[in-house]
This record gives structure tokens, C-alpha cells and sequence, in this order.
């Protein structure tokens, strides 16, 4: 996905000089540098100063500019929090915040570096947009969106790292951002989710399939706005209802899709699976991180 971001941008910044990068102390790779090489004066490394990225943004974009915020997702969101929420959402201005590595992605960093409740964090600022693509397609298409049309205020983009697979090559439905969207449509039993965790969803759609059920597998690539009226129908056209999400259980797709479930009196199960409630202290890969929060495929009853 962070590959795939650097090189959209790039290609969307010869066309556009609006576009600029603002990072905080993040070594560029790909075509970040060769953003960096080919456009100096759209490039700026503020160091290890994350409210000056947010706040240089803030002014760029007050100039006319069209600039992204990159760096880890706890240090573009956490660190710089009262100036995103002061600088960007009151005022409206049209910035995207990339976060990289989502969830518990960085896994061998510790838990500063895990940005396991950005999604609430990020949700609950007035205005906000927030994003997470499934796949590398879906980067692609957001990212083009967050340089091209977005109008309405701040965007936070929560992309993974690398190596995600593509899954929404054959999806059945285009990415409209607010809109969840179908990559598969089945009757009796539906998966969402988003960010990379839908490469897990769509192992439990093949789990499902293996006992002969109708399967949907749906990409809620953005969180806010939530699409209401889709999760709507989705709970009352299926049977059960499956969330899948690297993020805590508090503010999360999990905890608003049940929300909704009460509003609209849905009568479907509902299953909801999530990172734990706590920091969880083990060493090892993403994967092993995940399988400690219990986010494994033989540890969701199916």
C-alpha cells in the first residue's frame, strides 16, 4: 500500500503542482524520493516536529496548496493531535494526514508505534474524513480522490505497509468514497471489513463457502462518513454479520455497526472481532501480533 501511495502521488504531483509532501523525521523510499529528487520545493522534512508538519500544511493549504501530512500513524495522528483537530478540521482545510501502518502493523516497534485506536481517534474530529483502504487498488483510487476531489475538509488516510494482496481486482462495485462496497454479494452470510484485515475477511468468506453458504465480502474502505443506509441493508439481507478490524473494540466499524444494528432492529447474528482492550506485550511479526489479539482465522467461531 505505501508503495503504491508513493507512486500515485507522484505520478498525480507531475500533473498538479498543488501537490506537496510534508514528513516528519520519515526516511523517503520509492517514489517519496523521487518526489523529493524531481520536486525539491514540494518536499519538506520537518524532522522530529510533528505539530510544524500539521501546522505547515495548515498554511500551505491556506496558500492554495494540496498538501499531504506522511509519517507512521501514531506520530501523524497522536503527536500532532490539538493542531489536526485546531489547524485542519476547524478551520475545513483540505489536507490529507497519511498514516503508515495502521493497527499493530509496525509489530516489532512496540506500542508506540502501534495505532491501535487512531480509527476513533481520527472519527471523532468534527469534520474529518477518514480512510482506510483494503488493497492496493483501493490506494490508489483514495489517493487520487484525497488530490483531486476531496473539498470538504481534512482527510486521515490509514494505509498498512507492504506486501497486502490485491483483492477488489474483480469486486463487483466501484469504490465511491462514504459508500461500503461490494467486492463479492452473497444472501445468507456477509464479511465486512477494512484496511488490510480484509485479506483475513476474505479467508473467512472461503470458510464459509466451504460449508456451502452464500457469501458477501464488503470493503467499508471509509469510515467516516459511515455509509448508514448500506449497513442497513446489509443487516437485514443476510442472515449473519461478520466484522473484522485491527483496532480496538472501543470506537471502532465493530462498536458502530452494532449501533446501528439496535437503531434499525436488525435480527441477524452479529460477530464482531477486533484487537484487544490492552497493550499486549509480545515480540514477534505482525501476524504474531495479531494471533496474540486473538485475530486468527481458527480463533473466529464461524
Amino acid at each position: 500500500m505505501r508503495n503504491t501511495f508513493a507512486d500515485t502521488f507522484y505520478e498525480l504531483a507531475k500533473k498538479d503542482s498543488r501537490l506537496a509532501v510534508v514528513v516528519a523525521d520519515i526516511s523517503p523510499a520509492g517514489s517519496i524520493a523521487k518526489f523529493r529528487q524531481d520536486f525539491p520545493s514540494r518536499f519538506i522534512n520537518t524532522g522530529v516536529a510533528e505539530q510544524i508538519m500539521i501546522g505547515m500544511c495548515a498554511g500551505m493549504a491556506l496558500r492554495g496548496m494540496r498538501p499531504f501530512a506522511y509519517t507512521i500513524a501514531t506520530f501523524a495522528l497522536y503527536r500532532p493531535f490539538e493542531f489536526i483537530r485546531d489547524d485542519l478540521a476547524y478551520h475545513a482545510l483540505p489536507v490529507t494526514v497519511v498514516g503508515i501502518g495502521g493497527g499493530v502493523t509496525y509489530s516489532t516497534l512496540g506500542g508506540t508505534h502501534h495505532a491501535m485506536e487512531d480509527i476513533a481517534v481520527a472519527t471523532s474530529i468534527p469534520g474529518m474524513t477518514v480512510i482506510a483502504p483494503a488493497d492496493p487498488l483501493e490506494v490508489k483510487t483514495a489517493t487520487t480522490w484525497c488530490a483531486n476531489e476531496n473539498k470538504d475538509g481534512p482527510v486521515y488516510l490509514r494505509l498498512a505497509k507492504a506486501g497486502e494482496p490485491i483483492l477488489s481486482a474483480n469486486a463487483i462495485e466501484p469504490f465511491t468514497v462514504g459508500l461500503i462496497r461490494y467486492l463479492q454479494r452473497g444472501n445468507q452470510v456477509c464479511v465486512i471489513s477494512y484496511g488490510s484485515m480484509l485479506a483475513k475477511g476474505a479467508s473467512l468468506v472461503k470458510e464459509f463457502e466451504a460449508q456451502n453458504l452464500s457469501v458477501s465480502l464488503v470493503s467499508c474502505h471509509t469510515l467516516k462518513p459511515l455509509d448508514v443506509t448500506g449497513i442497513v441493508k446489509l443487516l437485514h439481507s443476510h442472515n449473519k454479520v461478520v466484522v473484522i478490524e485491527e483496532h480496538v473494540p472501543q470506537g471502532g466499524l465493530g462498536a458502530k455497526i452494532k449501533e446501528i444494528a439496535w437503531d434499525c432492529k436488525a435480527t441477524c447474528e452479529l460477530l464482531t472481532y477486533s484487537l484487544q482492550d490492552k497493550f499486549i506485550h509480545v515480540y514477534g511479526s505482525h501476524e504474531d501480533l495479531l494471533c496474540a489479539h486473538g485475530l486468527k482465522i481458527d480463533g473466529m467461531p464461524v
